[in-house]
């Protein structure tokens, strides 16, 4: 090994190769973009035509890679898993039937472990697609689509350790991906669907209706209603608002913190004063069918933090404020 040089010279080389590296990187997923052809549009036929799984297949760092590419292609609806290569020829191969398509990752298109597997693959009929850097290798030779993922160097000051490869062959298999997923009209919501536990799963599947306050818990009170009365009802209710209603439930407007500011600046008599005479008409309502996030939007939009949630008639049936949005992790 070297000896250690100044921390600062240190510093300044690493930023410098930290640099070179992104850019090598960059510049080969760029080629890799330019060079694409009627190949890619052959493996996602292939795929497309697919009845049965994707297996994802590679050794070492490819595996790495091939894992990465199964998960996204899951998670954007296509099902997919990965295979390790080793271990499909000691049993795994079981898990292959003539109706998949497996896609094979190796840079020089020569990895023993999956030139073994290969032969049974194809006497079986599945489709194989192979990702390689070498057009001319034995894999890409045996492959019934072959994606060139050339790379012109390595990002490797030695040019040893795979980095500028691999990261363009995890850029062919999101591209890959990302075209299914149009392909086959795979939505927000599908997405969604299939990460119920995150923040986008919350975000697209919880709708006004789950998280709204029902009942006793709607603050609302009737249009001849005095103020006292509507003070008294935000207070309960803890909205920090009230919603004023005719005797079939129709909003007819809102009394809010806001609203009781500009009504203390007029002085007046809070036990004589209607609050129909000092609410805000036609205020912002939702759709209990909406979704959450959509409830966000329109308070952001408007600057509000509390919106009634009517039905198609404009009757009163929920409210909710941005308390709630928060304790629902919509936000």
């Amino acid at each position: 090994m070297r000896p250690m040089k100044n921390s600062l010279l240190i510093s300044d080389h690493a930023l410098e190769l930290g640099r070179e590296v992104l850019r090598i990187e960059a510049d080969a997923v760029l080629a890799l973009s330019q060079r694409l052809d009627v190949s890619f549009l052959a493996a996602l036929n292939v795929i497309l035509n697919c009845s049965g799984r994707v297996i994802v297949s590679g050794m070492g760092k490819s595996g790495h890679i091939a894992r990465k590419i199964a998960a996204t292609l899951s998670s954007t609806g296509t099902p997919a898993y990965f295979v390790h290569p080793g271990e499909a020829s000691h049993g795994d191969l079981g898990m292959i039937t003539p109706n998949d398509v497996i896609i094979a990752l190796s840079y020089s298109g020569e990895s023993q472990e999956l030139m073994t597997i290969v032969p049974v693959i194809k006497r079986q009929g599945a489709k194989l697609i192979s990702l390689t850097g070498k057009p001319s290798s034995s894999l890409a030779l045996a492959a019934d689509v072959h994606l060139n993922a050339a790379v012109d160097k390595e990002a490797c000051p030695m040019g040893l350790a795979p980095t500028a490869s691999t990261t363009a062959a995890l850029a062919l298999g999101d591209a890959l991906a990302v075209a299914l997923l149009d392909a086959k009209g795979f939505s927000a919501q599908d997405f969604a669907r299939s990460h119920p536990g995150g923040s986008l799963g919350r975000r697209l599947l919880t709708h006004v209706r789950d998280i709204m306050r029902v009942g006793e818990r709607i603050p609302a009170v009737d249009e001849a209603a005095m103020l006292s009365h509507a003070l008294l009802e935000i207070s309960r209710k803890g909205v920090g608002m009230t919603a004023v209603v005719d005797a079939e439930q129709l909003v007819l407007g809102i009394y809010t913190d806001g609203d009781l500011r500009r009504t203390l600046a007029k002085n007046l008599d809070f036990n004589t004063t209607s609050v129909r005479s000092v609410m805000s008409s036609n205020p912002r309502c939702i759709s209990p069918d909406a979704l959450a996030v959509d409830a966000v939007q329109t308070m952001e939009q408007y600057n509000i933090s509390q919106i009634l949630v009517v039905d198609t008639e404009n009757k009163l049936v929920g409210a909710l404020n941005m308390h709630d949005l928060l304790h629902a992790k919509v936000i």
